[in-house]
C-alpha cells in the first residue's frame, strides 16, 4: 500500500527520567507530538494513507468529523490543504462556538464547516457524512469520507507502520521494549500497534487507555478493523485479537472532560518531567499507567514505552 508522506518522521524517543525514579521502571516516550505543527500528533500518521487512497481515487474534497476543537479534523483541514483537495468538516457542537484553537485553525484553512448535534454524532454522523457526500456531487465534487479520527483498516496502517519504526529504533539504540501504552479514543492507533506487534511476532504487551466508551466497544471495534486488515494485508490468517488489552477505568468524568486530579498531574508532570500531557488523551493514558503501576499490574514490563 503506498501514502503520501506528510509526517516528520521518525519521530524520537526520549526516556523520561523523572518517571523512571518515580516508578522504578525505565519509562520512554516516543513523540508523535512532533510529527508537526498544522498536522501534528498520531492522526497524520493515518492521513498519509487515507488521502492517498482518495487521490487516486480522484476525489476533489474530503470530508471527516470529530468535536469541536478535534485535532484529527484539523489535522484532516491542514493535510487537505497541502495536497489540493477541498476540506469539509462536521463537527460536534454541544457549546457555544467560539473562534479559538483547532476551529479556528480549521476556519483560517478556509475549511466547509458542518455542525451536527451531539445526538446526532452519536446516532448519525456517518450518514451525514454520506448524505453531504452525495449532495457534493452537485457542485462538481467527488468527495472521500474518513471516519473519525481515521480509524478504519487503512488508516490503522500509519501505526502498523510506526510500530516497524519503534523496532527500527530498538536496534539503533540498543534497547528492548516489551510494552507499549497508548490512549484510545477511537480505535486505528491501537489497532496498528496492536496489529503490527501480532503479525511480526514482536512479542510486546500493548496496553490500551481509553478516554471515552469501554473496554468491551473498543475491543469490538478494533477487533474489526484487524480483521479488515487482515485482508489489506493479505493475510493467510487473521490477526489474533485475543491479547487486545484496554482499560476503560480512568476516562474520569468524560471525553475532553477533566477531574481536578488529572489537571493536577499535566502540572506534576509538567514541572518535573518537562512534558506537557495534553488533557483529552494522554493524561488519561499516564494516569492509568502510573496508577497501574503501584498497584503492580506492571509486575513483568521493565522497559515501558509511552505513545505522546
Amino acid at each position: 500500500m503506498e501514502k503520501i508522506n506528510l509526517a516528520s518522521i521518525p519521530t524520537k524517543i526520549e526516556k523520561a527520567q523523572f518517571l523512571t525514579t518515580l516508578l522504578s521502571k525505565n519509562i520512554f516516550i516516543k513523540r508523535d507530538d512532533y510529527t508537526g505543527i498544522e498536522f501534528s500528533g498520531n492522526k497524520i500518521r493515518k492521513l498519509e494513507y487515507l488521502l492517498k487512497e482518495a487521490k487516486d481515487s480522484g476525489c476533489t474534497s474530503v470530508i471527516t468529523t470529530g468535536g469541536l476543537q478535534s485535532n484529527h479534523c484539523r489535522a484532516t483541514v491542514a493535510a487537505c490543504v497541502k495536497i489540493g483537495l477541498k476540506p469539509h468538516i462536521l463537527l460536534r457542537k454541544s457549546q457555544e462556538v467560539i473562534n479559538q484553537g483547532n476551529l479556528l485553525l480549521d476556519k483560517i484553512f478556509d475549511a466547509k464547516i458542518h455542525f451536527c448535534t451531539p445526538e446526532e454524532y452519536r446516532d448519525n454522523r456517518d450518514q451525514i457524512m454520506i448524505t453531504i457526500a452525495q449532495d457534493s456531487i452537485s457542485n462538481g465534487e467527488k468527495m472521500y469520507i474518513i471516519p473519525e479520527g481515521g480509524s478504519n483498516a487503512l488508516g490503522s496502517m500509519g501505526y502498523y507502520d510506526a510500530m516497524k519504526e519503534i523496532v527500527k529504533q530498538e536496534k539503533e539504540n540498543n534497547i528492548s521494549f516489551d510494552t507499549i501504552v497508548v490512549a484510545v479514543g477511537s480505535g486505528g492507533t491501537y489497532s496498528g500497534l496492536y496489529s503490527a506487534n501480532m503479525v511480526n511476532n514482536y512479542k510486546k504487551r500493548v496496553v490500551g487507555y481509553a478516554v471515552c466508551d469501554d473496554s468491551l466497544y473498543f475491543t469490538k471495534k478494533i477487533s474489526l478493523i484487524n480483521d479488515n486488515l487482515s485482508h489489506y494485508l493479505k493475510l493467510d490468517t487473521p490477526i489474533d485479537n485475543n491479547l487486545i488489552e484496554i482499560y476503560d477505568n480512568y476516562k474520569g468524568v468524560g471525553y475532553a472532560l477533566n477531574t481536578q486530579e488529572e489537571l493536577e498531574l499535566i502540572k506534576y508532570i509538567a514541572k518535573n518531567q518537562g512534558l506537557i500531557l495534553d488533557p483529552v488523551y494522554t493524561i488519561k493514558a499516564m494516569n492509568g499507567l502510573i496508577d497501574m503501576i503501584k498497584k503492580g499490574h506492571f509486575e513483568n514490563s521493565q522497559n515501558i514505552l509511552f505513545i505522546h
